[in-house]
């Protein structure tokens, strides 16, 4: 069996994952509010089921940024409450499943790269934001960003030394450990054990406290009419941006192994970890990237390495909880403050001025709508806006390729036609689908190019397509030649292209020995009709 190849490899891989892994899921599970047992059960389940389920050999799964961020925010909303709680995280792996059932994983994709850079940085920064108070030992006195930020000078005029001089070391041991040292001993895993054992030299700074052991418990999930709505935002959002992270860390790994991966498999392994998480009581994850890529540089390859991952974690949960409890919050951190600032996307940012301005606007603007307002807001408004920008880019290229000229016909007979009837005969070629955004401007560029001609020859041999904003400018250029007495014909149009014409009743505009097969036929028919004339 393809799971039990490379046993070695993946079984050092997963192990090697789960190490990586340890503290990030503590550090998780306290930043999320439902406690650093909530964090690696998360880590366990998500990490088991969508290794087993998924769609993506080397990818190792459990809490990340972007969906603690919105976990977060629902565990505050709801009052700490894990009947609601848990009901979000499981209606939200069950909408993963819904999305790789109904294969929508290749349109997930499609989410511009200014709109995920905005939302991933925006997260990076309400990562360091929240953390940020912990740092200098105190908590922030209220919920969310807007808070945390007005906590912070509080914290710095008035710090607790011990707890901000293990910040200050676990800082720097995340970004300075040595890359030599990091290969047997992972930054985060050796900020946590470094500061964990000075803590407890130097008593004082604030730690995690008791941590249950054993497995957990079934958590019914429950909802009342009041918080469905919450509950269905929340669980949708948590599926959306787990599917974005999941399925970006997924091309990661792609990459990085030469492989392909299924991303309506991957859905669905993910829906299923994340609706067992949140039966039991686990914090909601994704496809993680820093762990991916560990698990595959250390020779992890098929989705075994992910399920010893989870079976690592599961061991330190069942004999290591009253050591953990022992862990400083400073420390966990520290260590997220590294999260959040790896999530950023620096690369972009010091790249994005010499590239298009309004990519840099549009990431920018997403970025600070996370931040200030949510993320539903913030990724829905990136998304209309790159469309509608994506619209007119492509609106314009295709008003360009709407020709009058001789030169464009690519027979001499054409040309001939054309040029002994150049003052009774306009010719429009229109090239591409005739999308909405051009339509708009389709009748106006016609009726100013052709006013004083008698007839009017529309070229549609290269539209494969168009939708009803098309026809309806199609509909105003016919009115307008009916009108004032001239003659319409239509040329080349496709099967497709002229049932739909006459699917919204264009025949009334147009008579049935107007339409032609090529647009020679088209200038033939115009040249009798002239010599009649």
């Amino acid at each position: 069996m393809k799971l039990f190849n490379n046993i070695k490899g993946n079984l050092f891989g997963g192990i090697t994952a789960g190490v990586v892994a340890l503290p990030l899921a503590l550090a998780f599970g306290e930043a999320s509010g439902a406690g650093a047992i909530a964090g690696l059960w998360g880590a366990i389940l998500v990490g088991f089921f969508a290794a087993l389920f998924g769609g993506t050999g080397s990818q190792v799964s459990g809490p990340t940024g972007p969906m603690v961020v919105v976990f977060a925010g629902i565990y505050t909303a709801a009052a700490g409450d894990p009947n609601i709680v848990f009901a979000a995280v499981m209606l939200g792996g069950l909408f993963m499943i819904l999305f790789g059932v109904l294969r929508m994983g290749q349109y997930i994709r499609l989410v511009p790269y200014p709109v995920i850079s905005g939302f991933m940085s925006g997260i990076g920064c309400i990562i360091i934001i929240l953390q940020f108070v912990r740092l200098f030992g105190h908590e922030p006195s209220g919920t969310g960003t807007i808070n945390a930020l007005i906590a912070i000078p509080g914290a710095i005029s008035s710090p607790a030394w011990i707890a901000l001089g293990l910040s200050v070391m676990t800082l720097f041991i995340v970004f300075f450990w040595p890359k030599t040292l990091a290969v047997y001993l992972p930054a985060p895993l050796a900020a946590l054990i470094i500061g964990t054992t000075v803590s407890a030299i130097f008593p004082g700074a604030p730690v995690i406290g008791d941590i249950p052991t054993g497995f957990p418990s079934f958590v019914l999930p429950a909802f009342t009419g009041a918080t469905f709505g919450m509950v269905l935002k929340a669980a949708f959002l948590l599926a959306l941006l787990g599917a974005i992270d999941s399925l970006l860390t997924s091309l990661v790994a792609d990459n990085m192994t030469r492989t392909r991966h299924n991303s309506n498999k991957e859905l669905i392994g993910q829906g299923i970890g994340n609706t067992v998480a949140g039966l039991f009581g686990g914090v909601p994850g994704a496809g993680a990237t820093m762990r991916t890529v560990v698990n595959i540089r250390t020779g992890g390859s098929t989705r075994l390495s992910g399920m010893t991952h989870s079976l690592l974690l599961l061991a330190v949960v069942l004999s290591l909880g009253p050591l953990a409890s022992q862990i400083p919050h400073a420390v966990l951190a520290g260590i997220l403050v590294k999260v959040g600032y790896d999530i950023v996307d620096w690369n972009y940012l010091m790249r994005a001025h010499t590239g298009p301005r309004w990519d840099l606007v549009l990431m920018l603007l997403v970025l600070v709508l996370t931040v200030v307002v949510d993320l539903i807001t913030a990724v829905a408004a990136g998304v209309v806006l790159a469309a509608l920008a994506f619209v007119k880019q492509v609106a314009d290229i295709q008003l360009k390729t709407l020709r009058t000229e001789e030169s464009m016909l690519s027979s001499l007979k054409e040309k001939k036609l054309l040029g002994k009837m150049s003052k009774r005969v306009t010719l429009f070629s229109f090239s591409g689908p005739l999308s909405f955004g051009a339509a708009a401007d389709f009748a106006h560029h016609v009726r100013m190019r052709s006013e004083d001609r008698d007839i009017l020859v529309i070229d549609f041999e290269a539209v494969p397509t168009l939708d009803i904003s098309a026809v309806m400018a199609v509909e105003t250029v016919a009115i307008d030649v009916n009108n004032s007495g001239r003659q319409l014909y239509i040329a080349g149009a496709n099967e497709y292209v002229r049932k739909v014409l006459e699917g919204l009743g264009f025949e009334k505009f147009l008579p049935e020995n107007h339409w032609f097969e090529t647009r020679l036929e088209a200038l033939e028919y115009a040249e009798s009709h002239i010599d009649e004339e």
